[in-house]
């Protein structure tokens, strides 16, 4: 239990119905859905499609998303992949021809065909009980009327709005300012959007005046995107994949997200004795860095189309890791993961939901970037993402850019299976860190006991591009000690990731909701 002297946040109980997202609206949202008789897919969908609304700079219908889901009766977990694939047209080899050694992340280059609303669409047809039109209506309702916005949202909008470019700044600024904490967002065109998908199903966003509003605009820009490559987008059924630490198995999406990452990193963590570590001080820190350097070379030489990559077996070898975690040194820092661990290799916004039935939604849903390309639709204001940058433009490379391909992705959603049963769904919002966000909280969990609210609570660290951020959560000497082991130590400017879980207690049969207050979301149930 926390000590109510102190700031915090305490779990949130129900035993009906829960969802734990980043904005209250949406997590209101989807637990009206589940009152009115709806089921978790359907309060999924509501609540993620009006997260584009409240968090226009996460999410939106120009992005992606993937799903896992808990059939109610079954413990067994389907994996729905709704990311969208390059169009057509495009070409590693041209783009090096141009002098590009990486995917520009804010040109039309950057811009895949968006998956999340055929993802959407089949999911509520196979899965829901109530119907797209239902699930819909309220972001309709809240694109047409507006949105207060909310202050993380304000913060991040603000970062992000330089970034902003052409018909975006129309849609997405107020007289070309971001908006203040309070200020009323309205999008319309997204409104008139929705209502066709509404009418038509995925009809009315891939085809006719939406899909015409989307080429045309990207075609503007300089994109090779075409009516048939928006015609043509279709979600896959996929396969979860697992690995367990101690007693618990992780499960996470396959490729081409980067579950694997989370698993390895995991896997590379139970060779250390963590439990006997302080879990705020430096030792535990430097372990996780290191692990997570080494997750995540092997993420950026393996991971990709799961068409294209040949490797999964090998990131989740035990034997990988424990050979991997045998390259730590526990009192320095390496200097470059990818040569470190060379010998290994050589043969790369969160919404969960659970309903009365115990069926079970863990639902990641983004345009990769703050505003992704910072590019929009002309007509109707589609922000489109910039998944095309998670590509590279190495020649021979199982992620290398082309037509027809989905890039790696860095969102992955989650859920804890203990004993064969489903005990939490849940996920870490925050781009690269996802994986090490994962490993984290199930460490923090496992090892250390905590609830999954002081688990998401409990400060972060992460090492990334040659840099240590670490929250100011850590004491100043456990930052002495970091840099002394030779890491380079910084303080984000905002804090790291954000998190949501909901813990099913199969004892009593009461749901336990867990939201990250660096965000501005909660959970709610009923």
């Amino acid at each position: 239990m926390r000590d109510f002297h102190k700031p915090g946040r305490s779990a949130v109980f129900a035993q009906n119905g829960m969802c734990a997202t980043s904005h209250p609206l949406a997590a209101k949202v989807a637990v009206q859905i589940l009152e009115a008789g709806g089921n978790a897919v359907d309060a999924a969908i509501a609540g993620a499609v009006l997260l584009g609304i409240c968090e226009p700079q996460m999410t939106g219908i120009g992005g992606d998303c993937f799903i896992l889901l808990k059939p109610a009766g079954s413990d067994d977990i389907v994996a729905l992949n709704g990311s969208g694939r390059a169009p057509a047209a495009l070409d590693a080899a041209e783009m090096r021809a141009r002098g590009l050694k990486t995917v520009p992340l804010n040109t039309a280059d950057a811009v895949t065909v968006p998956g999340a609303i055929d993802a959407f669409c089949r999911l509520s047809k196979d899965w829901g009980k109530i119907g797209l039109a239902t699930s819909l209506a309220p972001a309709i309702y809240y694109a047409e009327h507006g949105v207060p916005v909310a202050p993380r949202t304000a913060f991040d909008w603000a970062e992000a709005a330089d970034k902003l470019q052409g018909d975006a700044r129309r849609h997405y600024l107020f007289n070309g300012q971001p908006p203040n904490v309070g200020q009323v967002f309205r999008a319309p065109g997204q409104a008139e959007v929705l209502r066709k998908i509404a009418i038509d199903g995925r009809e009315g966003y891939y085809e006719g005046e939406v899909a015409e509003d989307i080429v045309s605009s990207l075609n503007a820009l300089g994109g090779v995107h075409t009516l048939d490559d928006l015609a043509n987008t279709r979600c896959d059924y996929t396969t979860p994949i697992s690995g367990t630490y101690k007693d618990i198995e992780l499960v996470e999406h396959p490729p081409n997200g980067q579950g694997a990452t989370a698993i390895l990193m995991a896997n590379i963590l139970s060779n250390f004795d963590l439990p006997n570590m302080d879990p705020w001080g430096a030792e535990r820190a430097h372990i996780e860095a290191e692990a997570a350097k080494l997750a995540y070379n092997a993420r950026d030489r393996f991971v990709a189309d799961p068409d294209h990559m040949s490797r999964l077996d090998h990131m989740l070898s035990l034997d990988t890791a424990a050979r991997l975690a045998g390259l730590i040194d526990p009192t320095r820092a390496m200097a470059d993961a990818h040569v470190t661990s060379e010998a290994v290799h050589k043969d790369t916004i969160y919404l969960t939901v659970v309903d009365k039935d115990r069926m079970v939604v863990s639902l990641i849903y983004s345009v990769f970037h703050s505003f992704g390309s910072g590019l929009a639709s002309q007509k109707f204001g589609i922000g489109f993402q910039n998944r095309g940058a998670g590509f590279t433009l190495q020649e021979g490379h199982a992620n290398e850019a082309k037509g027809g391909k989905r890039p790696m992705h860095t969102i992955i959603p989650a859920m804890l299976r203990k004993n064969g049963k489903v005990i939490m769904p849940f996920g870490v919002m925050g781009g690269a860190y996802q994986p090490n966000g994962h490993a984290r909280v199930l460490t923090n969990i496992v090892d250390y006991g905590l609830h999954p609210q002081a688990a998401i609570d409990a400060p972060r660290c992460f090492s990334d591009a040659g840099t240590m951020q670490v929250e100011r959560g850590y004491s100043d000497d456990v930052r002495a000690k970091l840099a002394e082991m030779g890491h380079t130590i910084a303080t984000p400017s905002a804090p790291i990731g954000g998190a949501q879980a909901i813990l099913i207690d199969e004892d009593t049969g009461v749901l336990q909701g867990a939201s990250d207050p660096r965000k501005d979301g909660c959970a709610l149930g009923y």
